[in-house]
């Protein structure tokens, strides 16, 4: 039998702006809040657990924003009105039959969508841009390890509530403390570990190079915070010696600076 290829699968999709509806608002947890939209979504495509979506939030003042269009040359804006602020999120669940897109707001720090979430009543109205692409990791593996804060919880519980009962998934989650510990349901063969920042548990990057990790073949995601996630690359790297090919890692903010969003690599 031929080994399993590590690569990821790169998908791209048609990209289209959408304005949306708030339909129901749950809280997850005290810093976690999740907002359903519904609205034009008919085509919605999300083929992978860590896709990104653009959030084009109404500026000061206004009850919806302005919605940019799609031109040969990218996205433009009506000179005419103030710029819509943009933020990037995971869709955390999509389900057509009934027309709802969730998204998940982690309710911490100051900024245009967190000032938004906190706000956010039943029927107000958002824009949304993407996924341009889907980057689906590769299946059929040993193992999967996911290391992730807050910001990466939505993107680690949706891939744990997808995967196969036969996939071995190992998942770190470093959060404030435990108010923010989830269920996250799993047909998989998954252990989860919460790091607890409130209760001194160290941190992402010594958490991983603690790790014993599962015989075969296996891959590893990591999202979060960019210092953290960088730190954590090179622990896999160089402390389990994991080939740069079977990591995906991405900085999903970075402190000190706004609406930061890269995919970290060499």
């Amino acid at each position: 039998m031929s080994p399993v290829s590590p690569a990821i699968r790169r998908v791209r999709h048609p990209l289209k702006i959408r304005e949306l509806t708030v339909k129901r608002l749950t809280p997850v947890s005290p810093r976690l809040l999740r907002v359903t939209l519904t609205g034009d979504l008919a085509d919605f495509v999300s083929a992978s657990f860590d896709d990104h979506v653009k959030l084009f939030l109404p500026a000061e003042g206004e009850s919806r924003p302005s919605l940019p269009t799609v031109t040969e040359q990218g996205i433009a804006f009506d000179p005419t009105r103030p710029r819509p602020a943009a933020r990037d999120y995971t869709p955390r669940r999509f389900d057509p039959a009934a027309n709802e897109l969730d998204i998940e707001f982690v309710l911490h720090g100051e900024g245009p969508a967190v000032s938004w979430a906190r706000r956010a009543r039943v029927g107000d109205v958002l824009a949304l841009g993407g996924p341009r692409g889907s980057s689906i990791l590769p299946s059929g593996l040993d193992w999967y390890l996911l290391v992730g804060d807050e910001t990466a919880l939505p993107a680690i519980a949706r891939r744990l509530e997808e995967a196969t009962p036969e996939e071995c998934i190992l998942a770190l989650v470093e959060v404030e403390d435990g108010d923010a510990v989830l269920d996250l349901p799993t047909a998989a063969q998954a252990s989860v570990t919460w790091l607890r920042r409130e209760a001194g548990q160290g941190g992402l990057p010594d958490a991983v190079g603690e790790l014993i990790l599962p015989e075969g073949d296996g891959f590893a995601w990591a999202a979060g915070e960019y210092a953290s996630i960088r730190q954590v690359r090179q622990r896999l790297i160089e402390v389990h010696g994991l080939d740069r090919q079977r990591i995906r890692a991405s900085s999903y903010w970075k402190q000190g600076e706004i609406a930061s969003h890269e995919a970290l690599d060499d």
